[in-house]
């Protein structure tokens, strides 16, 4: 296949990715888009969240084409099988956007579709079967990229960028082909899933992606020439997946936690937490991926020592144990202590009212008796008669020598002057 084959395939995977894209994010985002029956997510959303078949689509079309028009040469039945897998796998992927599969039967269909790529390309079966392993493990750990608005579009771009260089110098341009299209494909799509994100990737555009990465390099692999330094060179390329596979694993299991229970503890999420934006967490990760992938396609070219590969896996190591020092789980939350069984509980619950509400009786009665006692009755003048009963004032009321009531004392303490006051005004 010559550079202008694959070139035209990249730029067809380039328009055709974003006019779908345009396409899907203008259905996705109507306004008018009424919310699914049963309380589930509304339609808009799962638009969104299905909007990495665009890229899918627009990579296939324009890998399809290039196969049907010839361009593979001899390589045809490899990239033809690399295809068809990659389709499987992001079908499987689609069907668990719209609902959620279990692991078990992603993982055999992941299986069964790298059997297929390492049948077709014609592996020895020791090797075959480290492929197939290989091919699982990393599209499984691209996949867990898609946690945030563009980090797995363009780490998976800078990956794609490192696997095209690697087939160039290898000598077998026709593996080049998809490396190309995934390259331009997503570089159209990252255009809609950047943060804000208007379309996301989902498990349809993660599985595809990262099985597409994966299953390249192993066929690139295997296609190098004996002199290569391939089989340190291209596993380098997929250092930033596995490092956040490895960060993950790591800390659910120090937290004790399930592995395949989703959490926030991945690399955007811990960037998050030390005030790095969404974009900015992207585009240090997109850096992060760029070292080794830089340094993984000259060692394979032969310009560097494979012992320069130690550099940037020492800095990822670092990296990790930095990003395990960031706190990503929640403080669990402490029951207040039992102090009984729960059969005595509620009656020493009752047992505390009831004392609680003798106390508050008996100090309102101490209360009303100290006011009683503060202001004493009036004591009726000498000389003065008391009114008699049903005339003005009650029975029992001293009054003065005019027949005007006495008046009451003030809460003093002395009685006998207020009541002479009063007789002397009388």
């Amino acid at each position: 296949m010559n550079v202008l084959g694959i070139i035209a395939s990249g730029v067809a995977a380039l328009f055709i990715t974003v006019a779908l894209a345009k396409s899907a994010r203008r259905v996705a985002l109507r306004p008018h888009i009424p919310d699914e029956p049963g309380g589930r997510a509304p339609r808009a959303e799962a638009l969104r969240r299905t909007g990495g078949a665009t890229a899918v689509l627009g990579i296939g079309t324009a890998t399809g084409a290039a196969l049907w028009l010839g361009a593979a040469d001899d390589a045809a039945g490899s990239v033809g099988g690399l295809l068809a897998g990659a389709g499987a796998v992001a079908a499987l992927g689609l069907v668990h956007d719209l609902k959620p599969l279990w692991a078990a039967l992603r993982l055999a269909v992941q299986t069964a579709a790298a059997v297929l790529v390492v049948c077709l390309a014609g592996l020895s079966p020791a090797a075959g079967v480290l492929a197939v392993v290989w091919i699982v493990l990393v599209t499984n750990a691209f996949a867990l990229l898609d946690h945030a608005d563009g980090l797995l579009t363009a780490v998976g771009l800078v990956t794609a960028a490192g696997l095209l260089a690697c087939a160039f110098v290898g000598g077998d341009p026709a593996l080049a082909l998809l490396p190309a299209t995934l390259v331009a494909g997503l570089a159209g799509f990252l255009l809609h899933n950047w943060h804000p994100a208007r379309l996301r990737l989902g498990a349809c555009g993660a599985q595809f992606t990262g099985f597409a990465l994966a299953a390249s390099g192993a066929l690139i692999q295997a296609a190098a020439p004996s002199g290569r330094a391939a089989w340190a060179a291209l596993p380098a390329l997929a250092t930033v997946a596995l490092a956040d596979s490895a960060l993950v694993l790591i800390s659910r299991r120090r937290a004790a936690r399930s592995p395949l229970r989703a959490t926030d503890d991945h690399i955007a999420h811990r960037l998050r937490r030390v005030r790095v934006t969404v974009p900015g967490a992207a585009v240090l990760t997109a850096l992060w991926a760029g070292v080794p992938v830089a340094t993984g396609a000259l060692v394979y070219a032969e310009l560097l020592h494979p012992v320069f590969l130690l550099l940037p896996l020492a800095g990822t190591a670092a990296a990790v144990y930095a990003l395990l020092r960031i706190p990503a789980y929640a403080p669990p939350r402490t029951a207040p202590p039992r102090t009984g069984s729960s059969r005595t509980a509620p009656s020493r619950t009752a047992t505390s009212r009831a004392t609680q509400d003798r106390t508050i009786t008996a100090r309102r009665r101490t209360e009303a008796a100290d006011a009683g006692a503060a202001i004493p009755a009036a004591a009726p003048a000498t000389g003065v008669k008391g009114s008699a009963p049903g005339r003005g004032a009650p029975t029992g009321t001293a009054r003065t020598a005019a027949g005007h009531p006495t008046v009451p004392p003030p809460p003093n303490g002395r009685p006998a002057e207020a009541a002479t006051a009063a007789a002397e005004r009388g």
